[in-house]
């Protein structure tokens, strides 16, 4: 409840800032430079600003890059398909003993929640399994295969990519529009789940399970 109350106070001080007076020196006259929303000049515009502020992250692919996007889109993807598969194994008891607790003698503090209380089997499966997927994760960003595509660029090549605009083109397949359309879904469910654990104190799982009507358990 307390995180909801701080929610609310949130969202009430910025409509009251929405009442406020705008002085002078802020009113500017604002150019919108085309009605597109698939059009890659708005994000140009984006990039360019940036690479003024930051150069030396610019030039490795940091911040607002094609790069960057389809990487947070890919790990919002794969976090959704390990929460399903994580809720299908729930459901389907394929998680040994998942309510005992760790032994503290056996794992020591590593597995302590609090003083000696200690996270259930289910938890640290879990925890384990996101380990060795993160890591996982870092070669496949860092040392990528022949056929992948590396999570920093070469400062050396010109990227071909100007991005695609706030909607990319409908293409279906294995497509990079169809790639950074999943992305961006995959990652305002994620944000949206995040919030409804929030506002509802329950925890993801559970708010998964709720979403599809109870299919998983």
């Amino acid at each position: 409840m307390a995180i909801l109350k701080k929610i609310i106070v949130l969202l009430l001080v910025g409509a009251a800032s929405a009442f406020t007076p705008l002085s002078k020196a802020a009113t500017k006259p604002v150019t919108v430079k085309s009605s597109n929303l698939s059009d890659p000049g708005i994000y140009e515009d984006a990039v360019a600003d940036w690479e003024k502020q930051f150069p030396q992250f610019s030039k490795w692919g940091w911040g607002p890059s094609v790069q960057a996007e389809k990487w947070n889109g890919r790990h919002a993807m794969f976090g959704w398909f390990f929460i399903c598969a994580t809720a299908y194994c729930k459901g389907h008891g394929l998680i040994p003993d998942p309510e005992m607790a760790l032994d503290l003698k056996q794992w020591g503090t590593l597995a302590t929640i609090s003083g000696k209380t200690t996270i259930t089997n289910e938890r640290a499966i879990i925890l384990i399994a996101n380990a060795h997927f993160f890591a996982v994760s870092l070669m496949a960003a860092f040392c990528p295969l022949p056929f992948g595509d590396p999570l920093l660029v070469d400062p050396s090549e010109k990227s071909d990519n100007d991005g695609y605009g706030y909607m990319p083109a409908l293409k279906f397949g294995l497509t990079e529009e169809s790639e950074i359309i999943n992305g961006r879904l995959a990652m305002l469910g994620l944000s949206a789940l995040l919030v409804d654990t929030a506002v509802e104190g329950k925890d993801i799982l559970d708010i998964v399970n709720s979403w599809v009507g109870g299919a998983y358990y």
